[in-house]
């Protein structure tokens, strides 16, 4: 069997419609065309067609619209909630496998509705579809930040940053609700995947549909283009809010800048804005016709690369895909060679949103950043790099109009490329900065990952309450009762503290003790400085990673006829488990979690920086292998 098909010179109706029109119609005719001509209404909303309406009735207008949903929609499910993902952990008391389950809510939404969609979708009024797009994914923007205005100021340790020691009594009453938000966030998320199955199944075939086989590629490129873009905005944008306080005015008693690890920031108010923003699209996808002018002659010229399975002959001869009990059958249509693109893409897929999810918590704790500068960080290496992948492939496969076995072909060549640079996780990581009681002992004494040691032993510390401070001795505690600090002092509005039994004494040249402080509130300051070299090779990876994407989605649209089209899900199955399997990864590899005085585990504090790093590369290189194999093996 060729991998690249057998070119078959029959026309592929990617609307069901036009295509039952022109089957109907005798060769040589063009009976069939004014049917179709007659969907190709005028731009407005029944009989009101401003002519001014009229200069957007055409590709380049929708791709425009096309083009603004999917900024906002790549703002919200790819930008502000991975941006937020580490604030949302610590503020619900979650963990990464739940934060992940979050995230991958949105695609299990989208594949199981994409079925039904695609199917119903192909043969209806897609701008329309669109519009319900837009409405779902402003209602899910609404959802996803209603818990930050039912639960309450947020409060942390805020009674408790002297030295000495807290008592505290689990009740029932003082067990948190926090966590119970968690089904919130997925609601807000399915929501959130239903308005965003329309975009990517109509939203592109509509495209396919609409401009001419060579330029297709192109448009579609652009499209995907501009749905990078919005997450670019949204790490951006997300990212300068979380330097706002989470409740904008922080409480008087609590003094705390952003490197104290209580803060939050106000991840929150772009969701409010994108609500209000996405609502106003609802519009202009309202006022498209069914059909753009000039789309029948289009398909009529358009020449199918469809593999010559049989699989269409049988549909044609069953008379299979005019009714809902068809719709089973065209789940069983089978082609090798698409279901190798699909499996492909999917790996990659899982890959891409595994680290488009954690990107900015791993930079955080891999490098010890904030978590605003974090997300802004991310944002603007992982988005332009996926941006750029995407349209080089767009312009090359326009360009050299490739077809499917040239597909198949620079798709090996991407993920070769992919993989050799996906070992920079081997020589980038950072090591375990020093904590006393996590990653070594109180200057020889205690044990590993037991906070309480000899020094602290009479202090009663509570271990509910993380507050760390930062020795003298470059070595970090998880608050100053557990330093064995017994005094504080206010220097430079920043707090210091003095007499701490645990942190080792260190003297001058001249012999001399120094006893401005022992110790400072905060995290000490990272020695790691691999984060430049990080992401300069991160950047290449993710562009070779996205430059198959463009190509892959083009194969799966032409190369098959319509109704396995929802095939096109299977692609987006992969993007489940990637958050999921990153989340379960990381969680694994935390050595410091947070623990109320009820003994339930929170978020995590403190991960183990080169456990987080193996169990990444193994995942990450473990789907680039399968990928480059399965596209290699046609």
């Amino acid at each position: 069997m060729n991998g690249g098909g057998i070119e078959n010179p029959v026309f592929e109706p990617p609307s069901p419609d036009l295509g039952r029109q022109r089957q109907a119609t005798p060769a040589g005719t063009d009976a069939g065309v004014p049917a179709a001509v007659a969907e190709e209404g005028p731009c407005g909303w029944g009989r009101c067609a401003p002519k001014a309406l009229q200069l957007c009735n055409n590709p380049e207008g929708y791709l425009a619209a096309y083009s603004l949903l999917a900024i906002f929609q790549g703002i919200v499910v790819n930008g502000l909630i991975n941006i937020s993902i580490s604030t949302i952990e610590k503020r619900y008391l979650l963990n990464s496998s739940l934060t992940g389950l979050i995230s991958a809510s949105y695609d299990i939404a989208f594949c199981i509705l994409s079925l039904f969609v695609s199917f119903f979708g192909e043969r209806g009024h897609k701008p329309r579809w669109l519009a319900f797009s837009a409405f779902m994914l402003g209602l899910g923007s609404l959802v996803f930040s209603l818990p930050h205005f039912s639960s309450g100021k947020y409060h942390y340790g805020a009674k408790f940053e002297g030295t000495g020691s807290a008592n505290f009594t689990c009740s029932t009453s003082t067990k948190s609700s926090l966590p119970d938000y968690l089904y919130v966030f997925i609601l807000g998320q399915l929501l959130l995947g239903v308005g965003g199955t329309p975009l990517y199944t109509l939203g592109t075939a509509f495209i396919d549909d609409s401009v001419p086989k060579h330029k297709s590629s192109f448009y579609i490129g652009i499209g995907y283009a501009m749905s990078l873009l919005g997450p670019a905005i949204g790490y951006v944008l997300g990212g300068q809010l979380l330097n706002i306080y989470i409740d904008i005015q922080i409480p008087e008693s609590t003094k705390m800048d952003q490197d104290d690890p209580r803060w939050l920031g106000a991840w929150w108010i772009a969701f409010l804005a994108c609500f209000f923003s996405i609502w106003l699209l609802i519009i202009p996808f309202s006022c498209f016709p069914k059909h753009l002018p000039g789309t029948a002659k289009i398909q009529a010229e358009k020449i199918s690369e469809t593999h010559n399975d049989g699989s269409e002959a049988f549909v044609e001869t069953k008379n299979i895909g005019k009714s809902f009990k068809d719709f089973p059958m065209a789940l069983l249509c089978y082609n090798p060679v698409l279901m190798s693109l699909i499996i492909a893409s999917s790996s990659e897929a899982l890959v891409a949103t595994g680290f488009a999810t954690f990107l900015p918590k791993f930079i955080e704790n891999q490098f010890g950043k904030t978590s605003s500068f974090s997300a802004t960080l991310a944002g603007l290496v992982l988005i332009p790099a996926a941006a750029v992948g995407q349209i080089i492939s767009g312009i090359l496969v326009s360009k050299y109009k490739m077809d499917c076995k040239s597909i198949i072909k620079f798709m090996i060549s991407t993920c070769s490329a992919a993989l050799l640079l996906n070992t920079v996780f081997l020589f980038a990581k950072c090591g375990n900065e020093a904590f006393a009681g996590v990653s070594e002992t109180y200057n020889g004494t205690g044990m590993l990952y037991n906070l309480t040691a000899p020094c602290n032993a009479n202090c009663r510390c509570s271990r509910s309450i993380y507050y760390p401070v930062c020795g003298r001795d470059k070595v970090q505690y998880f608050s100053p009762c557990f330093a064995g600090c017994a005094s504080h002092l206010f220097n430079n509005m920043k707090k210091t503290y003095h007499n701490c039994s645990c942190i080792q004494k260190l003297e001058r040249e001249n012999g001399s003790e120094d006893f401005l402080y022992e110790a400072v509130s905060g995290k000490c300051p990272t020695q790691c400085k691999f984060l430049p070299l990080f992401l300069t090779f991160f950047f290449f990876t993710v562009v070779f990673t996205f430059m198959a994407v463009t190509p892959t989605t083009v194969a799966i649209l032409r190369y098959v006829f319509w109704l396995k089209r929802s095939n096109m899900l299977l692609w987006f199955l992969g993007t489940i488990p990637g958050p999921i399997l990153f989340g379960v990864a990381i969680d694994n590899s935390c050595t410091l979690w947070d623990i109320n005085e009820c003994k339930t585990e929170g978020a995590c504090w403190v991960y183990d920086n080169e456990r987080m790093v193996i169990f990444i590369t193994i995942i990450q290189n473990s789907f680039a292998l399968q990928s480059f194999f399965i596209v290699t093996l046609y």
